[in-house]
This record gives structure tokens, sequence and C-alpha cells, in this order.
């Protein structure tokens, strides 16, 4: 799977308003959860120069193990996504450290989602950091990717947001 992400910040005051111009859009409110993700670093490898990640996430939907790939493109964040279900958290967590994974950071965030046909909105609200809206587009054919990332701007563009952010939040918090 190919996650087509871009991401933008927002003003916290702004959230109401935007999740106006979502509904307008078509977007649909599907769910509100906190959640918290904790990333690790490889034994073999340095996933901050290999721009990889692996993040074990838990909230009100569970615990979910994902693999981030390399990012594609310079102007957004699109990337190969691998995601497993977990049944617990503190016991992956100790799996992942016996087998040498170092928890490198955590991110906690509010998050909202929406949803138009194939399409996800996520409003966050991300502890230290502030408030963000993401798009994204998952896709199993590497040939959609051009025409996904063509459809988030223009749902970007629509929205009125601007200045595509590609780090991640995990890289906002350390750099």
């Amino acid at each position: 799977m190919i996650e087509v992400e871009v991401k933008y910040r927002l003003a916290c005051e702004e959230l109401k308003t935007v999740e106006r111009k979502l509904e307008e859009l078509g977007f649909k409110f599907v769910i509100e959860k906190l959640e918290e993700d904790l990333y690790f670093n490889s034994p073999v490898r340095d996933f901050g120069k290999s721009d990889e990640a692996l993040r074990l996430r838990r909230d009100n939907e569970g615990v979910k193990l994902t693999y981030k790939g390399r990012k594609l493109d310079s102007t957004t964040k699109t990337r190969e996504e691998l995601t497993v279900n977990v049944s617990d958290f503190e016991e992956m967590k100790k799996i992942l450290g016996r087998l040498g994974f170092v928890p490198v950071g955590k991110v906690r965030k509010k998050r909202k989602v929406y949803r138009q046909g194939d399409v996800v909105a996520c409003l966050d609200v991300v502890e230290e950091l502030g408030c963000f809206i993401e798009f994204e587009i998952d896709v199993e054919d590497p040939k959609e990717v051009e025409n996904s990332k063509c459809r988030l701007a223009e749902i970007a563009s629509k929205m009125g947001v601007e200045g595509s952010i590609t780090k991640s939040y995990l890289e906002m918090l350390i750099f």
C-alpha cells in the first residue's frame, strides 16, 4: 500500500471553520480519538538517516504496528505503509525491545477523522506542536500516485490551506 499524504499547519482557533469547510466539500465525520504513537529506531540501520519509520500506535480503535518506507518525493509525504493489528501495546513494545529496537520519540494527538470516498481528512491537535490538517489517499498501484497527489492538491486549494509540510510530527518534535 502507498499512502499519498499532504499536511498543513492550521491556527487552532480555525478548527471549527475548517470542519465546516470539510462538510461543505462533502466530507463526513467518522471518529474522534486520542492517539499515542511510539516510534522506534532499528538495531541494523538508522531510520532517521534512511527516512523510514516504525510506529506503535494505541487509540480507542486498538493497537497497530506500522512500517513507513522512504518518502517518494520532496513535496508530499507519499510513502509505502504496511500496518498490522496488534492485541497488546505493552507486549509489542517489549518484543520490539528484545529485538533491539529502541524507542526514539512519542507523539500524542487528538484526531478527528473525516472521509469523502477514498479521501481521508484528519484534523489533528498535536501536543507541543499545535493544529494541523492532513489529507490522504491509499493506493495500491504506483501509477495512481500522481493522480492522487493532484486530487489532494485540489482539495487543499478548495479548503484554502497552503504550505504543505513534509516533516512528520516526530521530526518536528525532535528536530
